[in-house]
């Protein structure tokens, strides 16, 4: 690919044809040439780069597979659409047969993110297209400079039909033996710099041998016969199946040769666990409870490529960075900015602000104008810079958005306060229908009510487009690096999908709180129904978000307050809260501005937080400190176990052996790196000469590996 012209990052690409809602990018069109005159071309950078396109054909489920290679730098994009004729019209899939990382592009095409190769050669995708269309057309579009590559100013067309079939009855190494038909688009450079295209004839064959050309393994690879006995429900489903059994026929693969690390082990491992959430959520059945994750060991992990928004980097620790009563401070922003050395120096890597916006309430969980970001904390350009200040130490910023509610600034006729103001000036249709107190006009609630406020629809596509322009306008504006979600037991998961695809947070949590399960006043040792509606909430995001372990909480507030070690462990030997089932997804908490400081609503038990502190900050998951316990007599025990975590290595997917949980006393292995210990009973770590004591506090105490 070559003499592409990087244009303007507000000109989108020219590239849907036949009606295509694709916006004139020339602003002669709109602006006299009195006013200004355009110089289209103001730079020209000269690229050599491939993109191989492979098409399969599997007669006997009547789909096409289409796999992707190419290696181009950064964060590739594909922008695509089928079409069912020769007059390459664009459509789109039906919605539920769209790959992972797909959204939707103005309603005419979609656009999927090409997964990074783990050796940072380029992307590879996967596309699964049923046999009633005639071809698929596609643009690339480099996600950091939002360039745009065509195929000579036209949409790159891959045709699907009078194409060589495969069925199950064929040898299943078919791929490898190089008997698939395949389809190749090469971009290559003439002498004179012009894109030529290559397609090879339908008698050339592609073969892909292991032993001769290994680099071919970072295509995926799709064996024909079918897996297991599931039948399967659409064309979505056949392919994530395949996706999964691709990445593990590459494991073994690349072990068998002698040529695979740990690390791309471990880079295959992180998709499949990505994978098997998303299949989850299309498989269950009401009765189904989550399958527990095999965790690979820390030796073996290493964040690669861009971060998840579910993990970060998955060493992050957060800070959160105010109480309920940071407000009545008069100037929480420029107090806690004079802090933020002081808190890259303990070891935190986030840290969560309050809301910012206009609010009914001076806490901030009464959003009114979202645009306007003066608010009782300080002022909006207090706001940027205590982010800057932040951003200066190397610590990055989460906001805390309140999406489920809204405070209506305007009456209807009924004297209803249904009415927006500000920028979003929304009237009853963005409130849900089933919430009396409102009378909205939207559909029904997809959650739980917040009975406060009017409840907002987001089916609604006009309030997610204007959710999802605030969060981009706050992360470009106010330089946010990612979210705290406020009260997401109120609407679907689905939509907080769609929210961080769009606004590309670097970390998301989410706060799903509810009750644990009890029994006559008794905390139920079995909390598996707990955790896992906050595991279901993080599959409806996909992955995207990670949640507060609320299980773990509630199960420390009894052991505590109890001794009842015991509990720490769950019938399979696992932690017993979300850590236990979904750790890289489980950012563990033991207090925050509701449960404690003056709300006090589910405290902590007293005098007992270190312990607390002891547990999350020496496990998997990715812990959250509250400011309250920071800065207090607890400072040094809490930067001492965040000092030990750091020196271990701990992440938010190590490997935890429990070793002991009995009525007085907890102790578990972590990573081969530390043992811990909790609780007033005795316990020493096996061949005491090799550990150290690292820090130790009332009834908790921390070993390292010497």
């Amino acid at each position: 690919m070559s003499g592409m012209f990087l244009n303007p990052k507000e000109s989108p690409p020219q590239t849907l044809q036949n009606g295509s809602e694709i916006e004139d990018a020339n602003p002669s069109n709109q602006i006299g040439d009195s006013v200004c005159k355009e110089y289209k071309l103001s730079k020209e950078n000269v690229l050599k780069n491939l993109l191989r396109v492979s098409v399969q054909k599997n007669t006997e489920e009547k789909l096409n597979l289409v796999s992707f290679d190419t290696d181009l730098p950064g964060d590739v994009v594909l922008h695509w659409g089928v079409c069912k004729d020769d007059s390459k019209r664009w459509e789109m899939l039906p919605q539920g047969e769209y790959p992972s990382d797909t959204i939707v592009f103005r309603r005419r095409a979609l656009q999927t993110t090409l997964q990074r190769k783990d050796n940072g050669t380029g992307s590879y995708g996967v596309l699964c297209i049923d046999d009633q269309h005639t071809g698929l057309l596609f643009v690339l579009k480099l996600k950091g400079d939002n360039t745009w590559l065509n195929s000579n100013g036209d949409d790159f067309y891959i045709p699907l039909q009078g194409l060589l079939s495969v069925s199950s009855a064929e040898a299943p190494n078919s791929v490898m033996d190089g008997t698939k038909k395949t389809l190749d688009i090469m971009q290559r450079i003439n002498e004179e710099g012009k894109m030529e295209n290559v397609i090879l004839d339908e008698g050339q064959q592609e073969v892909a041998s292991v032993e001769s050309n290994p680099s071919e393994l970072q295509t995926p690879i799709f064996p024909d016969k079918q897996i297991g006995s599931i039948e399967y429900k659409d064309a979505a489903s056949i392919l994530l199946n395949k996706e999964i059994k691709s990445l593990v026929e590459r494991i073994s693969a690349e072990s068998s040769m002698s040529v695979g690390s740990k690390e791309t082990q471990e880079k295959f491992l992180q998709e499949i666990e990505r994978l098997a959430a998303k299949a989850y959520t299309s498989f269950k059945d009401s009765t189904a409870l989550f399958t527990e994750k095999s965790e690979p060991a820390v030796q073996a992990w290493k964040p690669k490529g861009k971060p998840c928004s579910g993990t970060g980097s998955g060493y992050e620790v957060v800070l959160q960075g105010f109480n309920w009563e940071s407000h009545r401070s008069g100037g929480w922003y420029h107090k806690l900015s004079e802090k933020s050395g002081e808190i890259a120096s303990r070891g935190f890597t986030i840290v969560w602000l309050p809301p910012p916006t206009d609010s009914v309430s001076p806490e901030g969980y009464m959003p009114r104008d979202l645009y306007n970001l003066n608010s009782r904390y300080g002022s909006v350009d207090e706001l940027k810079d205590i982010v800057r200040r932040f951003h200066d130490v190397g610590v990055k910023v989460l906001g805390d958005a309140v999406l489920n509610h809204r405070c209506a600034q305007y009456q209807n006729h009924n004297g209803v306060w249904n009415i927006f103001g500000g920028r979003l000036n929304w009237d009853d249709r963005a409130i849900v229908s089933d919430d009396a107190h409102f009378q909205g006009r939207g559909n029904r609630s997809s959650g739980d009510f917040f009975h406060a406020a009017p409840n907002i629809d987001h089916s609604q596509e006009f309030v997610r487009r204007d959710l999802n322009d605030w969060l981009q306008w706050l992360r470009s504006e106010i330089g946010y690096d990612g979210w705290r979600l406020d009260f997401v037991r109120g609407f679907w998961g689905g939509y907080v999908k769609d929210y961080i695809q769009g606004s590309e947070p670097f970390f998301a949590v989410g706060e799903y709180w509810d009750s644990l399960s009890y029994t006559y006043g008794q905390m139920d040792h079995d909390q598996d129904a707990h955790r896992q509606r906050i595991i279901d909430w993080i599959n409806a995001t996909d992955g995207n978000a990670g949640a507060f372990d609320v299980t773990t909480k509630g199960i420390l507030h009894t052991v505590l307050e109890k001794c009842e070690y015991w509990r720490l462990s769950d019938k399979k030997g696992k932690p017993p809260g979300v850590v236990g089932w979904w750790p890289s997804r489980a950012v563990t908490f033991i207090e925050n501005h509701d449960t404690g400081s003056t709300q006090g609503h589910w405290r902590f038990p007293a005098g007992k937080e270190m312990q607390g502190y002891a547990y999350i900050l020496t496990h998997p998951g990715t812990p959250a400190v509250f400011y309250d316990h920071l800065f207090s007599n607890n400072y040094n025990g809490i930067s001492s176990l965040i000092a030990v975590r750091k020196r271990a290595g701990i992440h938010c997917r190590s490997v935890i052996q429990i070793v002991k949980a009995e009525r007085d006393v907890y102790a578990a292995k972590i990573d081969e790196r530390i043992f811990v210990k909790i609780g007033p009973g005795h316990y020493e770590p096996p061949n005491s000469s090799k550990w150290i004591v690292a820090t130790e506090g009332p009834d908790y105490k921390v070993w390292e590996a010497l």
